[in-house]
C-alpha cells in the first residue's frame, strides 16, 4: 500500500513531515489494518510500528473531529509514553481539527472526566487511569472504532492486563490492534479473550 491511496489531509501532512515512502514492513501492516483486520503487529523498534498506527488512526478518524465522543483510544505504559505519542500524532495533525488527549496517573481525575466530556476523537491513556475513568463513567466508548495497545510489552506488569481487558469486555465490536516487539504469554490470552480472528504482521 502506498501513501497515495490515503485521504487528501493525511497525505499532504505525511508529505510535510517529510516521509516520501512507506517502509517495507508499513507495506504489509497498512492495507491490514485499512481493511478493518484485528492484528498483532510484531516488529523491532525502528520498523515503523508507531508510525503506521499514527496514520492508521487518522485515516480511520478520516482526518476530522466528529461529535463528542472518543473514536480511538490507546493504551501506552506511562505518562512519558503518553505525552510523547501525543506530540508524535500532532506532527501529523497541525491542520486538522482532531482532538487528542493523554489522561494518566497524575492528573486530576475530576478534570480529566470533563475535558473528555466536552469532546476528544483520540484519548491516549495509561491502563490504570483508564480502567478507573471507566469505572465512574468518566469515558463513553459507544462510538468507539479502534482500541490500540501501544508498546504493549506493559501488559506483562502485574495487574495491568486486568485493567486493559476489562473494556473489550463491556463494548460492542471494534477493531483491535496490538504493537509489540515480540510475542509473550499475556499478548497470546488476547487470542482467547476477544481477537480470536487476528493477523498475526512480524517483520
Amino acid at each position: 500500500m502506498s501513501f497515495k491511496k490515503l485521504n487528501a489531509p493525511l497525505k499532504e501532512a505525511i508529505k510535510n513531515v517529510g516521509y516520501e515512502a512507506p517502509t517495507p514492513y508499513q507495506k504489509r501492516l497498512l492495507p491490514k489494518i485499512k481493511s478493518g483486520a484485528d492484528l498483532f503487529a510484531i516488529a523491532p523498534e525502528n520498523s515503523g510500528k508507531t508510525t503506521a498506527m499514527i496514520i492508521s488512526v487518522i485515516q480511520k478518524l478520516n482526518s476530522e473531529a466528529f461529535e463528542d465522543s472518543p473514536r480511538a483510544l490507546i493504551y501506552v505504559k506511562n505518562k512519558e509514553a503518553a505525552l510523547e505519542l501525543k506530540e508524535k500524532f500532532e506532527a501529523f495533525t497541525g491542520d486538522m481539527n482532531l482532538r487528542i488527549y493523554c489522561a494518566y496517573e497524575e492528573q486530576n481525575i475530576e478534570d480529566q472526566k470533563d475535558d473528555i466530556y466536552y469532546g476528544m476523537d483520540i484519548v491516549i491513556a495509561t491502563p490504570k487511569r483508564l480502567a478507573k475513568l471507566f469505572s465512574m463513567t468518566g469515558i463513553h466508548l459507544g462510538q468507539l472504532q479502534l482500541f490500540i495497545l501501544e508498546d504493549a510489552e506493559f501488559m506483562s506488569k502485574p495487574g495491568l492486563f486486568e485493567d486493559v481487558v476489562r473494556i473489550p469486555l463491556s463494548i460492542n465490536k471494534c477493531q483491535y490492534l496490538v504493537f509489540a516487539e515480540k510475542m509473550n504469554p499475556k499478548l497470546e490470552r488476547l487470542k482467547e479473550l476477544f481477537m480470536e480472528k487476528a493477523y498475526v504482521v512480524k517483520a
